[in-house]
């Protein structure tokens, strides 16, 4: 969302409910680069993060307005302040843009691809038809693609952990590792998954056990951090429209809609697929950027040290006393995320 750029920064109080039931409560908001994040102006903790793209506003043509982060959250956030209620609406606008219009790419590619299949391209269409599919899918509606796509993969593994203490304490430590714009959205979910995994529109999903056996937050920062170099290194909606296959692609790229029986099954094959191999090298200087210690989350994942030796010997904070990523009392909350 290119041309909502100009909003970032942009920070106001609001009025926060966690449940219809819950009384509302004064929150600093400060909109980021694809979430609005909802924080204690107490404690500075960070309460909530929202996904730009799937925000929708409750009462249309009414005052104040009344913002949810999706049509099914309990949650609810009134905003009295012009210009975030500007933002919030000129990102509604593009997301309903970036639906509504397939656009002169799609169009001038749709004839071009049609001639390519008379000329008789079966080998070479199916990848070339994903590849420029993805090149043009708007942000907006890949966060809304990799919102369904975890839906699809709720259907096994049972719905996001959403203890409240725990989503405060996992969205500091998100913050913590990425910083308070360019932060991905962190799921846990309450079974079946081994292994941390990405999803289109930055959400990372991590294992429960990273935070139930682990002795601190090390090796879940690790494997967030991991999980956004392979998310950047191939373009997460790839695989997810090499699953869909070809004609759902074809629709996708011609109406800008993706029926959902072209994800079903999607969620199943995200948990089976092996992560991308990355470079030592490369995940030495992400860690070392990150300030983050690299030896927990490479025993987390690789306990027998076959795959991640070469990242544990080359900690750059090996031996060192690191500096907490949480409080202490964080790290208790994220463990108990999946509780009740």
């Amino acid at each position: 969302m290119t041309a909502l750029k100009k909003y970032q920064r942009l920070e106001c109080s609001g009025l926060w409910r966690e449940t219809p039931q819950d009384q509302r409560r004064e929150v600093e908001v400060r909109f980021g680069e694809a979430t609005l994040i909802l924080i204690d102006p107490k404690s500075g903790t960070a309460l909530s993060h929202w996904s730009l793209p799937a925000i929708e506003r409750l009462n249309m043509g009414e005052e104040p307005p009344v913002f949810a982060p999706g049509a099914d959250s309990g949650e609810s956030l009134e905003l009295t302040d012009p210009d975030m209620v500007a933002a919030l609406d000129a990102v509604r606008a593009a997301v309903k843009a970036a639906v509504a219009r397939p656009g002169r790419l799609r169009g001038l590619f749709l004839g071009g691809m049609t001639l390519v299949v008379l000329a008789g391209g079966a080998f070479w269409l199916p990848g070339a038809l994903v590849t420029h599919t993805a090149s043009v899918v708007p942000a907006a509606q890949r966060a809304e693609i990799g919102q369904r796509a975890l839906d699809d993969l709720a259907r096994v593994t049972g719905a996001p952990c959403d203890n409240q203490l725990g989503l405060e304490a996992l969205a500091r430590l998100a913050e913590r590792v990425f910083g308070p714009v360019d932060t991905p959205i962190l799921y846990v979910m309450p079974e079946g998954v081994d292994s941390p995994l990405h999803l289109p529109g930055d959400v990372i999903v991590l294992p429960r056990r990273l935070l139930e056996q682990a002795n601190g937050p090390e090796a879940a920062a690790g494997a967030a951090l991991v999980e956004r170099l392979r998310a950047r290194a191939r373009d997460p909606i790839i695989p997810l429209l090499e699953h869909a296959g070809l004609r759902a692609t074809f629709q996708l790229l011609t109406t800008a809609g993706l029926p959902d029986e072209a994800l079903r099954g999607y969620g199943e094959a995200s948990l089976r697929a092996a992560p991308m191999a990355m470079a030592d090298s490369t995940l030495i200087a992400a860690f070392e950027s990150a300030q983050i210690p690299a030896t927990p989350f490479a025993m987390a994942v690789d306990p027998e040290g076959k795959l991640m030796a070469g990242l544990a010997a080359g900690d750059p904070y090996k031996g060192l006393s690191p500096t907490p990523l949480i409080p202490d009392e964080s790290w208790v909350a994220l463990q108990g995320l999946c509780d009740g």
